[in-house]
């Protein structure tokens, strides 16, 4: 597959082709969700979701999703991967980022004005740099919670490539 243990790690996106039906791919992912309980699988159209059972969930546990589509090339497939952390937890983490990154330059504009005024801006700048400093720790919880993930990641592949191969299906280079 193309999707190597290099790859996963650097980049949480894959794409490659198989010469099967689509239907047929999203078929055997639906399917699965019957005869295993280690994942669960839903799929919407062409989208294939992947999730860790939530008695194995943590707060930094990724998911897997699979889009294939059908090739404009005789009975193929592409099937595009993305590795991403719940929904919910993402939402979130970009909701602190984006307050605290407005709390930064608003209290930064703030401390500026009061300053050309030869007034007292010392809250607005320690508030200023206060909020750089919980973004840049919101932005290292990121890439620890990556990290701690990354066995999750793993078994997710592991289990997308498996499923593929128990029905002889092996990914185009």
């Amino acid at each position: 597959m193309s999707a190597t243990a290099n790859n996963i790690i650097l980049r949480p996106r894959f794409k490659f082709h198989i010469k099967h039906d689509n239907e047929m791919l999203l078929k055997l992912f639906e399917d699965t969700k019957e005869i295993q309980s280690d994942f669960i699988v839903s799929r919407i159209d062409d989208h294939v979701f992947v999730k860790i059972p939530k008695a194995k969930q943590h707060f930094w546990s990724p998911q897997l999703h699979l889009e294939i589509n059908k090739d404009d090339t005789d009975n193929q497939s592409i099937i595009y991967g993305l590795f991403g952390p719940n929904p919910t937890v993402w939402t979130m983490f970009m909701f602190f980022h984006f307050v605290a990154a407005a709390l930064l330059i608003g209290f930064g504009i703030w401390a500026y004005v009061n300053w050309s005024l030869d007034n007292d801006y010392a809250i607005q700048l320690f508030i200023t740099l206060l909020m750089m400093v919980i973004w840049f720790a919101l932005y290292f919880g990121g890439r620890l919670g990556k990290r701690t993930g990354m066995d999750q990641m793993y078994e997710l592949h592991h289990f997308m490539r498996d499923t593929l191969r128990n029905e002889g299906i092996h990914a185009e280079e």
